[in-house]
């Protein structure tokens, strides 16, 4: 401020400065689709090489195979009911679980496996009455539908629950249940092999 006879008066404003000139990017300073599909593929080709390893040299697809001789001699030592295990089938089944477990209703073993065409089925050996069996591994309103014999015993065939079959045998102490998403003929290959 400046003193002009006591009066003061206000300075003059600066001048504004020149506006700043828009900075533009040539056409070399950008990122073109072809630059992003560029730097897409650089980052992908790794991963598309890792999960062909994966497949083919690994066999990532198959599924992991468990033994299940150990659990099956467990349950043959109990000596709670015969056990039943199946003889004969190919390589392209594969086991993939085995329990065995005792409760107060009585002792349940459990083998899963894949079949050739890679669906689940399960047998089920139980000494635990039928009454309270079914519903836990069939659901709640399992549905006899007719029977198949295997040339040396005879089963039934049930309707599961959603979309799942299964074959049942009653013997004096035991119940045994095949019951799977695969097909009958599946299922019934299964049933046939069990010695």
């Amino acid at each position: 401020m400046v003193n002009n006879g006591g009066v003061a008066t206000p300075e003059a404003a600066p001048a504004p400065e020149a506006a700043a000139e828009p900075v533009t990017v040539g056409k070399r300073g950008g990122r073109s689709p072809r630059d992003m599909a560029m730097s897409l593929g650089i980052l992908l080709l790794p991963i598309a090489l890792l999960l062909i390893f994966y497949r083919v040299v690994l066999d990532g697809d198959k599924p992991v195979t468990v033994k299940p001789e150990p659990v099956i001699q467990q349950a043959r030592s109990a000596a709670v009911f015969p056990v039943a295990v199946p003889q004969g089938l190919g390589d392209d089944w594969h086991p993939v679980s085995a329990t065995f477990k005792r409760d107060a209703d009585g002792a349940t073993l459990r083998l899963g496996y894949v079949d050739p065409d890679s669906e689940p089925i399960q047998l089920v050996e139980s000494s635990t009455p039928t009454a309270k069996l079914l519903p836990v591994e069939l659901g709640k309103d399992p549905e006899a539908v007719s029977t198949f014999s295997d040339g040396k015993r005879t089963w039934q065939r049930y309707d599961a629950r959603k979309g799942e079959n299964a074959l049942l045998l009653l013997e004096k102490g035991r119940t045994i249940i095949v019951v799977g998403q695969a097909e009958s003929k599946s299922l019934e290959a299964f049933a046939a092999a069990l010695g």
